[in-house]
């Protein structure tokens, strides 16, 4: 910015360049260069085209692999070593399908231009013959991955992709408390505050701990004041997963008794299972979007959120909502903001 000023536009090479590093991850094109060249980048219809061209190019799978794994913290799934003993089919493979399955699923929405909402809600998957196998489908052979609808079937989404279940368990058992801070951090963007210090691991809470049902020792746990307020929260999400086991498959039972996914969340709402659950995650769908829009503005922009990027997201949900919130309406409402459009002083 100038003397005196505290934020500038980005001139139409400085916008190509900031384009193409967010959709492509890397350096803009010969055709981004030539509309920067001739000052046409940064008209409304121009950029808008260019948009959907490079949403469409196969380079965007940078887009896909780095926002997928940053917002999702997949990442975290490459260091996730499940106990061998207690989960014997899980190897090498397994985990690079279930890899494989959330890109693939990511992918379409971008591709089909569906609304973001399929991310929370969508009745379709893609698998392969092992994959397909740890899930209990049948009729599907093979490496190759195929998209399979999941009607009749309890899951919904990307929060039961064994890919997000593996990575928010321990390695011998599922962790309702993981799944629960994953859900309200990622996908409603209201974590919990870190957990004050010198508070014992569930396991340590009592002697007795280690002989309870984890619901009990997460009930024991909330036993202490200093825990309960953001375990009452937690909690319950995560318990709701909890025919889920450490790598994503489907239980009804564990050592012997009935899973209960049961919980009752602090609002008063209840469910009984995954699929009531994900209803109820259904309503705080605006909720989803600006979580969504939020993690896609830091991506792009390459820096936290300020205050003032409140104004920006509102104006981002409303723009979604005028185009049944599809993925290019998300992408488009954030290049077109003044945190993607402009550069302040802080940026320098």
């Amino acid at each position: 910015p100038g003397e005196g000023e505290t934020e500038r536009a980005l001139n139409d090479h400085e916008l190509a360049v900031r384009l193409s590093y967010f959709l492509w991850s890397s350096m803009p094109d010969d055709e981004l260069f030539r509309l920067a060249d001739e000052g046409r980048l940064r008209h409304s219809e121009v950029l808008g085209g260019q948009i959907q061209r490079m949403l469409r190019d196969p380079k965007c799978q940078a887009l896909i692999d780095n926002f997928v794994a940053q917002w999702l913290n997949l990442r975290l799934l490459e260091e996730s070593s499940p106990d061998q003993q207690v989960f014997t089919t899980f190897d090498e493979s397994l985990r690079q399908a279930m890899l494989r399955e959330t890109s693939l699923v990511f992918r379409h929405i971008m591709e089909q231009d569906l609304s973001v909402e399929e991310l929370l809600t969508g009745k379709f998957t893609f698998v392969n013959e092992q994959l397909a196998s740890h899930y209990g489908i049948d009729g599907v052979s093979g490496s190759e991955f195929v998209q399979v609808s999941l009607d009749g079937l309890p899951r919904r989404g990307v929060l039961t992709h064994a890919s997000i279940l593996t990575l928010t368990s321990y390695p011998s058992r599922t962790s309702p408390v993981q799944r629960g801070k994953w859900i309200l951090e990622n996908l409603f963007g209201d974590g919990p505050p870190p957990a004050p210090p010198n508070v014992p691991l569930l396991e340590e809470a009592a002697p007795e701990a280690g002989s309870l049902s984890v619901r009990e020792q997460m009930e024991l746990h909330r036993s202490n004041p200093v825990c309960a307020s953001c375990h009452q929260v937690m909690d319950p999400l995560g318990l709701g997963l909890e025919n889920f086991d450490g790598i994503g498959r489907w239980r009804d039972e564990e050592n012997g008794e009935t899973v209960d996914a049961s919980g009752e969340l602090p609002d008063g709402r209840t469910f009984s299972s995954p699929e009531e659950l994900l209803a109820v995650l259904q309503t705080r769908r605006t909720e989803f979007f600006r979580t969504l829009a939020e993690k896609m503005l830091v991506y792009a922009t390459g820096r936290g959120l300020e205050f003032y990027d409140q104004c920006v997201i509102d104006d981002c949900l409303v723009s979604m909502d005028r185009h049944e919130n599809r993925f290019s309406a998300l992408v488009e409402a954030v290049v077109r903001s003044d945190a993607f459009m402009k550069r302040g002083r802080s940026e320098q």
